[in-house]
């Protein structure tokens, strides 16, 4: 967008694109004049939520050194790549999941320090949207400085659940055995509605993770009572109290259930026992309960959880850019170079997201992931035939589409035989 933009020729070049756009929508020809921009055209066609603004960073790594780089550096890999330098794209949605506002960072850029920036960066600040964000971008200055600027805000509150009431919880979603009770309750400390959630998926994965935690943390702690008895393994009284506090910072979810004794020997210089005991559990009536704090009073509680729900569209673009888009890994060395490769699989998913949008008209909410699978199947075969005076005759078409197919067809209104019916003869001798 902003190479196309960079040029006079280019702005005439995308002004008839996008006339073009709306002829073949049947957009009145009155309303031509105000849609010579990528934003109203969108907004005209798929009735886009600009009030709703979703914001999150994420990060991917690159070959190479980097030094041609200007955004290149190390910093905490979100696919755990360390050895790589990496680069940061920040990503403004709206409400209806089209990104709004893309910036590339530094590698290491701390996610509270770009988000000022990017919110600024909107066209649109003026309307005071509301700002919906995970707890890494909740700090107390960002929530402050939206407040000033007459801002809203949803995000996620980093303390635990404290309390969890029943009877007050409303259900506003059950798919099979998955439910979600909600409820809010007004914290006149700080002014906000916080907003109270339980869904029971949520609990079981809490309690598989702590099930998987609790199995590591006491193997490990196994291992190291057993190597006290071992040749070659630890036995210095201060590398084993070393080893317990790296095991407790790794597994602190469940290490803070467990009390823990060392035995020293005589001298103190070595450990000659380890035991430990399981004096306490995670409190069953908070498991799968978290919540959310915002500055608008005035709205329910179902209306609040379903916009803040849709932040996970975010972390759903950041997952097929990464996958079946190809952001990952970037192969270029140069900052501009490094930058175009961002900017291209962002018109990428501009082009994805306006398939899912139509087939959500239809109400097909499948996956990009799901939609291609779905679709793999479907191929254009070639069939060859011997005639009579020896010619070889090659028919090529598209096979039948299987019924799911043929609804993801009809929902985007086009042929289920892309490229209709090729025949070839080739003559004998030819």
């Amino acid at each position: 967008h902003r190479l196309v933009e960079s040029t006079r020729v280019g702005q005439k070049v995308r002004q008839r694109t996008l006339l073009h756009l709306a002829a073949d929508f049947s957009i009145p020809r009155e309303s031509w004049p105000a849609l010579t921009n990528r934003k109203a055209l969108e907004r005209h066609l798929f009735d886009l939520d600009c009030a709703i603004t979703l914001y999150d960073l994420t990060n991917t790594f690159f070959e190479g050194s980097g030094k041609r780089n200007d955004h290149a550096a190390f910093g905490r890999s979100k696919e755990k790549r360390y050895d790589c330098p990496l680069v940061t794209l920040g990503l403004v949605l709206d409400g209806s999941g089209f990104p709004r506002h893309s910036q590339v960072f530094a590698g290491n850029v701390n996610e509270p320090v770009t988000f000022k920036e990017m919110v600024e960066a909107l066209a649109d600040t003026e309307a005071h949207p509301l700002i919906v964000m995970d707890a890494g971008l909740a700090t107390k200055a960002n929530l402050a400085w939206l407040q000033e600027r007459g801002c809203s805000y949803l995000t996620v509150h980093r303390r635990p659940a404290e309390a969890w009431e029943e009877e007050r919880a409303q259900l506003v979603r059950q798919n099979g055995a998955n439910e979600v009770r909600i409820y809010t309750q007004r914290n006149d400390a700080t002014g906000e509605m916080e907003l109270y959630c339980r869904s029971t998926r949520r609990a079981e994965k809490e309690a598989a993770i702590d099930t998987l935690f609790t199995q590591r943390f006491e193997a490990q702690m196994g291992a190291l009572a057993a190597g006290l008895s071992k040749k070659g393994c630890i036995k210095r009284y201060d590398k084993v109290m070393q080893r317990i506090g790296r095991l407790q910072e790794r597994y602190a979810r469940v290490a803070c259930e467990y009390d823990l004794h060392v035995e020293p020997g005589e001298k103190g210089t070595h450990a000659t026992a380890l035991t430990w005991t399981r004096t306490r559990h995670r409190a069953q009536a908070y498991a799968g309960v978290y919540c959310l704090r915002t500055n608008l009073l005035d709205w329910d509680a179902e209306r609040l959880w379903r916009t803040y729900i849709m932040l996970t569209d975010v972390e759903a673009v950041f997952r097929s850019m990464k996958s079946e888009l190809g952001m990952r890994p970037v192969y270029h060395q140069t900052t501009e170079r490094v930058e175009a490769h961002l900017w291209i699989t962002l018109l990428a998913y501009h082009l994805v997201h306006v398939i899912r949008t139509r087939l959500a008209k239809q109400g097909i909410h499948d996956s990009w992931e799901t939609l291609r699978r779905r679709m793999r199947s479907h191929m254009r075969v070639t069939t060859t035939f011997r005639t009579d005076d020896g010619a070889t005759l090659h028919i090529r078409k598209a096979a039948r589409p299987e019924p799911w197919q043929q609804a993801i067809y009809t929902a985007l209104e086009l042929s289920s035989n892309p490229g209709g019916t090729c025949k070839t003869i080739v003559e004998n001798g030819d």
